[in-house]
């Protein structure tokens, strides 16, 4: 197979006589350098590293050996060098570089093991700006991509979880690694750094405030991979940016099957969904079906909490994700597993919790040390084809915003306090959404529909169908607030929700037709307010 301009092939087998070993994770180094010794490998090393394996009684030569140049600069500069660079690239089967190599003394190295400087930790740990920029790595990344680039000769290791298997490779081959392996050694290299690349230029945006910036990646590392994706017919793969926002990216899984592709994401609704309820505040409760609430309140307890927002629709709730804000107690499990449920993610659980929810084998079981910060920064993605939309993540609160009544009669405090309520859940549902709520419990919600009308439709439909099935006499709907998380462009999708038993109404406003429906509000003696925010999902 050819593998550059004069079209010589590369060879098979490739038997390693001198390997580089410079890592900043130490994990495995040692157990490493002496499976390379057993194999009469020569050892180069740099800084650290070189101090660890020389420690364990190994014969490990420093670069500067090699370079003839001491470390300089803090450790700054130790690794870019043509013995190195040249050891690295140098196409061993053309003339031109035997000879190069000859004439400058430059000695081949067939295998580097390499990782970077922990600039991911460092910035998931929130390291101030000098710290932080001292932590990007320079020398790594360089020596990576050109032992990538010269796989036809070189193995490249990024990961200390790819030890055992360079190990097995050698013990198996007589010291040698195939092409094939280099191959795929070398595209997780690029990977690799592609990835580093990706964390450090979203830092500069971020520290600079660059909302847009000329170039924009998404890299991740791969946590799992899924049976299939949405459908059994997509493959997938769940990957971790190194974002530090408590969720399902960061949840230890304490029992359950593992997560599928539509678990992921639905669990990450329902628990980015609750953290607009902080835990101080009171209990709460979100259950999720399909990426949409189906019921969410309030309580005096936990349980109040998971009860009422099963109340909401609990048709729906059988097979969802269940969010929870605070510790998840023995009360409140002994409830949840009642019914059957794909996932439980809450900050904390108890002994007791743990014990009850076991007796559920199959329920996965989320814990995340905290509540995600409704108002951090950060950012959200979405493919389409040939590119890629990118946009700062929804962190508008409606604490934070000056709300403006703008019909004659002024809410209630108890109907101003719904409002807010429902618009803190309208504000993660599809749109079109429509969330009826009463004392702290959604009474209907109406989401992604193509007409707000539908959706203040389907919001009351589903009001009296709790009804029925909790045997209330009537609709929590009657006497509710009602939220709409963009403007009602026409006064027939309030006039519904008034049908439906609304007294209040909160919107963002900014339609053509405001006076309308403003209009239509005070012929009904029902209080409007306005936002100025909205909240579209799609």
């Amino acid at each position: 197979m050819a593998v550059n301009s004069k079209k010589i092939p590369a060879p098979d087998r490739v038997r390693i006589r001198t390997a580089l070993l410079s890592v900043s994770d130490k994990t495995g180094i040692v157990e490493l350098a002496q499976a390379l010794v057993k194999q009469g490998v020569k050892l180069l090393s740099t800084g650290g590293t070189h101090k660890t394996i020389a420690a364990a009684g190994l014969a490990v030569t420093d670069v500067s050996e090699v370079t003839g140049f001491p470390e300089i600069m803090d450790g700054r500069v130790k690794t870019l060098h043509p013995n190195v660079h040249g050891g690295l690239l140098a196409i061993r089967d053309d003339a031109e570089h035997q000879a190069a190599m000859a004439a400058h003394g430059i000695e081949g190295i067939d295998l580097a093991v390499i990782n970077l400087y922990p600039f991911e930790e460092v910035r998931a740990a929130g390291g101030d700006y000098p710290t932080t920029v001292e932590n990007i790595d320079i020398g790594g990344p360089a020596m990576i991509r050109a032992s990538a680039k010269n796989h036809a000769y070189v193995a490249i290791i990024t990961d200390p979880s790819d030890y055992a298997s360079l190990i097995e490779a050698l013990e198996e081959q007589g010291g040698q690694t195939s092409y094939a392996f280099r191959q795929r050694l070398a595209a997780k290299a690029y990977a690799r750094t592609a990835a580093y690349d990706t964390a450090i230029s979203n830092w500069f945006a971020e520290a600079l405030d660059i909302a847009t910036p000329q170039y924009r990646t998404i890299g991740g590392v791969l946590k799992g991979e899924m049976r299939y994706g949405e459908n059994p017919h997509q493959s997938a793969g769940f990957y971790v940016t190194g974002e530090n926002r408590p969720g399902v990216a960061t949840a230890t899984l304490l029992q359950g099957k593992q997560l599928s592709y539509n678990n992921i994401n639905d669990t990450d609704g329902a628990f980015e969904l609750i953290g607009e309820f902080a835990a101080e505040q009171g209990p709460a409760c979100a259950i999720i079906k399909h990426a949409n609430p189906c019921g969410v309140a309030t309580g005096p307890s936990l349980r109040e909490a998971y009860l009422r927002a099963l109340a909401c629709d609990s048709t729906s709730a059988f097979g969802g994700i269940i969010a929870l804000n605070q510790l998840l107690d023995a009360e409140t499990a002994e409830e949840i597993v009642k019914l059957f449920t794909e996932v439980i993610i809450a900050p904390e659980v108890s002994d007791e919790a743990k014990a009850i929810i076991a007796s559920k084998k199959n329920l996965r079981l989320l814990v995340t040390g905290a509540l995600p910060d409704p108002r951090s920064r950060g950012i959200t993605a979405k493919t389409v084809a040939g590119g890629l939309l990118v946009q700062s993540r929804d962190n508008g609160m409606i604490e934070d915003l000056e709300l403006r009544v703008v019909t004659k009669r002024q809410p209630t405090a108890a109907e101003l306090e719904d409002m807010k309520f429902a618009y803190r859940v309208a504000k993660h549902v599809k749109s079109n959404a429509i969330v009826y709520a009463k004392d702290g419990q959604t009474a209907g919600i109406g989401a992604g529909q193509m007409s707000r009308i539908d959706s203040a439709r389907i919001a009351g439909l589903k009001a009296e169908e709790a009804a029925k099935a909790m045997g209330w006499a009537e609709p929590l709907t009657k006497g509710s607030a009602v939220a709409s998380e963009a403007f009602f462009p026409f006064a027939d999708g309030l006039l519904s929700a008034i049908g439906a038993g609304a007294t209040a109404v909160i919107q963002p406003g900014g339609s053509m037709r405001d006076e309308e429906v403003i209009a239509a509000a005070n012929e009904h003696d029902v209080a409007m307010v306005f936002t100025g925010m909205r909240h579209f999902r799609h």
